[in-house]
């Protein structure tokens, strides 16, 4: 019987094994070219401003079978497109984005939780202006398939999450100028 016991836990140790070595991490590269950031926030309440940042690196480290994944996004604040030259400037002035002495923001995440074989949140840190805040992007479309052109894996999603900017050292203006933005995340990204 002792026998038998061991040989079952030998088994059961060989099974985790052979599982942890079926799930492969990938590492996927940002697709600079098809990422944005978009931020909105309301503008004396008569409309919704949108902006957008034009660079962005990072990756995003998925196991499909762990349901684990980790992502690292890195967004130059200097490339800020409101769409007017000289609001490009107001926001990256200290008041705001205060770009001179903090040329990035950043968010790094870890936790992810899925519905089936597809995430849905992701929790992390958001740092901008050298504050980081505890945030949870909702992941409202996620696609994992060939590239067609490229013909690599890709990954794409739609992630979004609403925060203060008052949070993060960037209050003026409020209340006329909403304190509420919503950071909306559209990633592309291929596989290394």
């Amino acid at each position: 019987m002792k026998s038998l016991t061991t040989a079952l836990l030998i088994a059961g140790a060989a099974s985790v094994s052979a599982t942890a070595a079926m799930a492969a991490p990938e590492t996927f590269v940002i697709d600079n070219s098809h990422t944005f950031e978009r931020f909105s926030y309301s503008h004396f309440g008569m409309s919704t401003q949108l902006s957008k940042f034009n660079k962005t690196t990072g990756t995003v480290i998925i196991d499909k079978a762990a349901k684990t994944a980790k992502v690292d996004i890195t967004i130059d604040t200097t490339s800020v497109d409101t769409g007017f030259d000289v609001f490009n400037g107001h926001i990256q002035g200290p008041e705001f984005l205060d770009t001179a002495k903090y040329p990035t923001a950043a968010f790094k995440g870890d936790k992810v939780r899925f519905e089936g074989d597809k995430p849905v949140a992701l929790d992390g840190e958001l740092t901008i202006k050298g504050v980081t805040k505890p945030v949870t992007l909702k992941i409202t479309n996620y696609v994992a398939m060939p590239h067609p052109l490229l013909k690599k894996d890709a990954i794409g999603a739609d992630a979004e999450v609403v925060v203060k900017r008052s949070d993060f050292g960037a209050s003026k203006y409020v209340p006329y100028v909403g304190d509420d933005v919503t950071i909306t995340v559209s990633l592309e990204a291929v596989k290394k």
